[in-house]
């Protein structure tokens, strides 16, 4: 491949022609030696007394190895698994102060606490055989209340599921900030409204897949794992089975999507590894789909009750929220309550808030990182406040957005809710997106497609969001004797790009051949300590420890340089891919007559052999990416359903080092917040039975019901990290779900209709135009 400079280029995937010709490896196309089947048992019910198991018929079944029980696998386990909560702008908020954080069992043993929960594990010599086999198992159930809805739940009299976390409350987090009753008082409007924000399922295409085997060299356990962060894996089992992190592998091969539900150790994790060390073989689990839509974390699930206080103009004075996240049984989501409270005032200058978030536990699965992980609801009520801000005072709503920006003389700023914001534009990106999508003209278009009788909405959301968490991410370069160069990374891509995106750094910076460039990560044998991927941070922060490897290389390598031109090394310069002497071009040698020199022992007297750079990148703070997007939409009242017309995407993750892998990762996060405004609700029944356990039910969307999206972008750098890059991975999923739903609503204005919540469903559109009609 000839390209002058990389960064910045359209370069197509190195990942694709393995992935597309099927030639890669999953975890479930591992076969071992002597391996074994795994299947669980999970409870039927959503809180239940466990008063027995009775697995004797199970174990007569031919190809049964045998049944364990929570108390079995305990005396197996010397610590206390750790199930890792996932990404949160702030570590010190995941315990709240003097609230018990709650320890998970990876298989229950007296209390069964919600539907999917493992009760058994069956090991078999076939996947199928452990099947039938776990459905023989007969578990005997002492039936409890369960509570299913936060706000019950936190109620005196509810059901508790701990008893030492009174009225299920497991985290309170606050802010108060400025005269909030002085804002309010002196109000031209007030604009209140409740929003439910529903529970959503990852559905990455590959679900969660482990194989777990015993070590004979170091006595220990490797474990192929579908995670997003192998090390935080491995320090997680190592402390439950009690061995050394030598002693614990995890390899990540390719993993199929993640979307952040495959941070962090499950149940099962613990589980196989600890029936690896018992029985001395192989075992093996993948998960069913039906079990990843019940036993996979969940996303989002809050309901909140919003206030802003605005002048006449649309000036806001005051913001107050009420925010309660439903964690479901156990604690993976403790950062999200604080994360959206954060995150509440979005791009716009609010002088006053007072917020109070709660995180309650209930009886359902735990709900914990999903693409955005609390920054999508703060975005989701702040952009359908402005909206009905924008409504109540009769204004445009892209005016009143330009009117609350936090201008661009202001960053660093930091928010009445307490974030630190880098830099932004926020203007800048809104006249994009307006100047895009036409809007103006859209507007005149939309008052004469309803004198035809159309409903046409146009609607547009500003976000920002916070991403590029630490503390730190980890990279060693090695150029190899004949140039080819090899990198290794701490983070652990799932369908990003990033081999490509790290590939064209190392191309462009050390004039490498990009084909003969190899990235390598997922491993923690061979790779160093890492924090994995998510919360947009694989390129922000492990791309920052690339550079810094590869700026050591480059040091080195032009003393190398300077030695094999018998010239001072303050004489060479690095110009397009060669090292030459100043003013005399024709004397230059390339990265692999230096790496030839630096192994063959033709080297500066006194240096080392060899051209390896191993670098920590520690951020010193995150990064917050923004933009503006801008959708048309038509609603048919006669069905309730919707049809996205045209969709503008206008998003600022500063430089782009590839293009093509940000409009990528745009037009995933696109069709994922887009489903969630129309289409995908986990839900479960008043009695805590899952309603949506199949893909028959979970309304996942198809290509034929999402159109082609127009992207662009403008550029802001941030000075927290060497390539100024702010993160694009989930940035497009946080702006367009309360783009959708103004546009929706936009569209149901001439109905006299304010507010429905997500997800827009044809019946519940339906069902309230009739109501609308019959007022």
């Amino acid at each position: 491949m000839v390209i002058s400079h990389y960064v910045g280029a359209r370069v197509r995937r190195k990942e694709d022609p393995r992935l597309i010709t099927g030639s890669s490896q999953y975890v479930d196309d591992l076969k071992l030696p002597g391996m074994l089947h795994v299947a669980f048992v999970r409870s039927s019910y959503p809180h239940a007394r466990i008063r027995g198991i009775d697995a004797s018929a199970a174990k007569a079944m031919p190809g049964v190895v045998d049944v364990f029980t929570g108390r079995d696998l305990a005396a197996r386990l010397k610590g206390k698994p750790e199930l890792i909560p996932g990404e949160a702008p702030h570590p010190e908020e995941q315990k709240p102060e003097g609230i018990p954080v709650p320890p998970e069992e990876p298989i229950a043993v007296e209390r069964a606490l919600y539907v999917g929960q493992p009760i058994a594990v069956v090991v078999a010599t076939s996947a199928a055989v452990a099947r039938d086999a776990a459905e023989a198992v007969v578990v005997d159930y002492e039936p409890l209340p369960a509570v299913i809805d936060p706000e019950v739940a936190m109620q005196d009299g509810a059901p508790q599921l701990y008893p030492h976390i009174p009225n299920n409350i497991g985290e309170r987090w606050e802010r108060v900030h400025g005269d909030i009753e002085a804002a309010f008082a002196q109000a031209h409007v007030v604009v209140k409204q409740r929003f439910r924000q529903q529970r959503l399922a990852g559905i990455p295409m590959e679900t969660r897949a482990i194989v777990a085997a015993p070590d004979p060299l170091t006595q220990g356990v490797t474990v192929w794992s579908s995670t997003q962060a192998p090390h935080w894996n491995r320090n997680a089992l190592a402390a439950a089975l009690g061995l050394a992190h030598g002693q614990v592998r995890i390899i990540a091969p390719e993993v199929g999507g993640g979307f952040g539900v495959k941070i962090g150790a499950y149940q099962e994790d613990f589980i196989l590894a600890a029936l690896a060390l018992h029985l001395h073989r192989p075992v093996k689990w993948v998960e069913t789909r039906s079990e990843h839509l019940m036993a996979t974390n969940h996303g989002r699930d809050q309901v909140v009750d919003y206030e802003l206080a605005a002048d006449a103009e649309g000036r806001i004075l005051g913001l107050r929220a009420r925010i309660v996240q439903n964690l479901g049984a156990y604690p993976r989501g403790l950062y999200l309550p604080s994360t959206t409270g954060l995150m509440a005032c979005g791009c716009y200058d609010i002088p006053a808030v007072d917020i109070k978030a709660y995180g309650v536990y209930t009886n359902t699965m735990a709900v914990g990182a999903y693409r955005g992980a609390g920054r999508p609801e703060a975005a989701y009520y702040i952009e359908r406040m402005m909206d009905l801000l924008a409504r109540k005072l009769g204004k445009d709503p892209a005016e009143v957005r330009r009117l609350n920006y936090i201008p661009p003389e202001k960053f660093p700023y930091t928010t009445a809710a307490g974030e630190k914001y880098d830099t932004g534009d926020y203007a800048k990106a809104l006249d994009k997106a307006l100047e895009v999508s036409r809007y103006h003209e859209w507007r005149q278009k939309q008052q004469e497609l309803r004198r035809q009788g159309r409903f046409v909405g146009v609607g547009l959301a500003s976000y920002v969001e916070i991403c590029g968490f630490g503390p730190y991410e980890s990279a060693v370069v090695r150029v190899e004797p004949s140039g080819a160069v090899t990198v290794y990374t701490g983070t652990s891509p799932h369908g990003q790009g990033l081999e490509t995106a790290l590939a064209q750094l190392v191309a462009d910076r050390l004039g490498a051949d990009f084909d003969q460039i190899v990235v390598l990560h997922g491993d923690t044998q061979s790779v160093p300590e890492g924090h994995g991927t998510m919360g947009s941070r694989s390129l922000v922060v492990g791309g920052g420890a690339v550079l810094m490897a590869i700026d050591r290389i480059k040091e080195k390598a032009t003393q190398i340089a300077a030695h094999l031109l018998e010239a001072a090394a303050e004489d060479i310069e690095f110009v397009d891919g060669k090292w030459r002497v100043k003013g005399a071009p024709d004397r230059a040698v390339t990265l692999a007559e230096i790496a030839q020199a630096a192994y063959g022992g033709n080297l500066p007297e006194g240096m080392e052999p060899g051209l390896v750079a191993t670098d920590f990148f520690a951020p010193p703070d995150e990064v917050f990416p923004f933009g503006t997007h801008v959708a048309v939409v038509e609603v048919f009242p006669e069905t309730g359903e919707v049809e996205i017309l045209e969709y503008y995407s206008v998003d600022d993750c500063g430089p782009r080092i590839n293009p093509l892998l940000v409009e990528g990762q745009v037009h995933g996060g696109l069709a994922q917040g887009i489903a969630q405004a129309l289409w995908e609700e986990v839900r479960y029944d008043e009695n805590g039975q899952l309603l949506t356990g199949t893909l028959m039910d979970y309304a996942l969307p198809k290509a034929a019901m999402l159109l082609s999206f127009t992207t662009d972008h403008t550029e802001t750098p941030t000075p927290l990290n060497p390539l100024g890059a702010k993160g694009i991975g989930e940035a497009a999923t946080i702006g367009s779900t309360p783009t959708i739903a103004n546009a929706v609503m936009d569209a149901l204005a001439p109905f006299g209709i304010e507010h429905l919540d997500i997800p827009l469903t044809p019946q519940k559109i339906w069902q309230a135009i009739q109501r609308a009609k019959q007022a």
